[in-house]
């Protein structure tokens, strides 16, 4: 066993998770499960519910490769390779939740700007070199604010890496094939100004679109048909079950392996991207340092028009989130709101 006090950790990468809640116990779970480090300490403003957590998880990890997970405070994020934050208010809660408003995710903005104004630097005290893992809704705008208050660039959103997972399956299903040999990208906001790229979507080489018309699919109903369940498939979750959770966990486990494995995978999650001069999803290479390129993919110029839309939208987002950020004292209220984020 590690030794917990001392914030040694074996081979194999140490984890923090900031945020118990839905999304922090299924990122958790699926990082146990998959094996993705050796140890991932979890760190909540509900310390019961951190504790409670870690040690339900803890019964079940000798079944999984060799993981050990424990409840800690900030001093134990010490020696973490990589910090995921989960913590803030959930679409529920933050009324993010209704179809017809543009705002979508943005909605919860200035609340868990102000949350992410206290966790922050509570994380860069005790764990400076670490890689940060932006999931807390909105990924992007929030990620841009973390970015300055931890002074470098090892900081990522989970981006758009769950829409375009999302994008696979509806187009697999429509098509009766695995969504593991679609190849389909969204870019942009993780959010409603997301672009889908239709007209680079393949499986197995063949054009999508193409296979859907020798389906007899009508173009423009699947098009409209799919934007929508991608775009609001959170909220059919949240509908059915109170939390979209499992999805993104999933996915936060797959980018924990590839910094703590520096594979250079190619994914697309959002980092900052000076000629945008902001924090949007591209195509990512993705390594022990964060990530350390950014590539445009292959697209209409309806699509990169598109793209340009969603940065503007994200700009807007971010000038608005360091102006709250600013202005929302740290108080009792937003201390209690640093728990575990149930979003997506």
């Amino acid at each position: 066993m590690a030794d917990h006090r001392s914030g040694a950790a074996p081979s194999g990468g140490r984890v923090g998770v900031v945020g118990a809640g839905a999304v922090g116990a299924a990122a958790t779970l699926a990082m146990i499960q998959r094996g993705s480090c050796r140890q991932i300490v979890l760190v909540d403003k509900n310390t019961e519910r951190a504790r409670g957590v870690a040690l339900d998880m803890s019964y079940g990890a000798p079944l999984s490769p060799t993981v050990d997970v424990f409840a800690g405070d900030y001093a134990q994020l010490a020696g973490t390779d990589l910090v995921v934050v989960t913590a803030g208010a959930n679409e529920r809660t933050g009324g993010a939740t209704d179809r017809s408003d543009p705002e979508g995710r943005l909605r919860l903005l200035d609340t868990n700007a102000a949350v992410y104004r206290d966790v922050v630097p509570r994380i860069v005290e005790h764990a400076p070199d670490a890689v940060v893992m932006v999931v807390t809704d909105p990924p992007d705008p929030l990620a841009d604010l973390t970015r300055e208050l931890v002074g470098h660039d090892r900081v990522f959103s989970t981006g758009t890496l769950i829409d375009s997972l999302r994008f696979r399956v509806h187009l697999a299903r429509r098509l009766g094939v695995r969504p593991s040999d679609v190849d389909a990208l969204v870019v942009g906001e993780h959010g409603t100004s997301e672009v889908l790229l239709w007209s680079s979507a393949t499986v197995a080489g063949l054009s999508a679109t193409d296979l859907l018309a020798e389906h007899g699919h009508d173009l423009d109903e699947v098009r409209e048909q799919v934007e929508n369940e991608i775009r609001f498939a959170n909220i059919d979750i949240i509908e059915g079950t109170g939390a979209s959770q499992y999805g993104i966990g999933a996915v936060t486990a797959r980018l924990a392996e590839a910094v703590l494995r520096d594979e250079h995978a190619a994914l697309p999650v959002a980092a900052y991207h000076p000629d945008h001069g902001v924090t949007l999803s591209l195509v990512s290479v993705l390594g022990r340092h964060g990530v350390e390129r950014m590539h445009h993919p292959r697209m209409t110029e309806d699509e990169h028009a598109a793209l340009l839309r969603s940065a503007e939208a994200l700009r807007t987002a971010t000038r608005r989130c360091r102006t709250s950020a600013r202005s929302a004292p740290t108080t009792t209220t937003s201390r209690r709101t640093a728990t575990g984020s149930e979003h997506r």
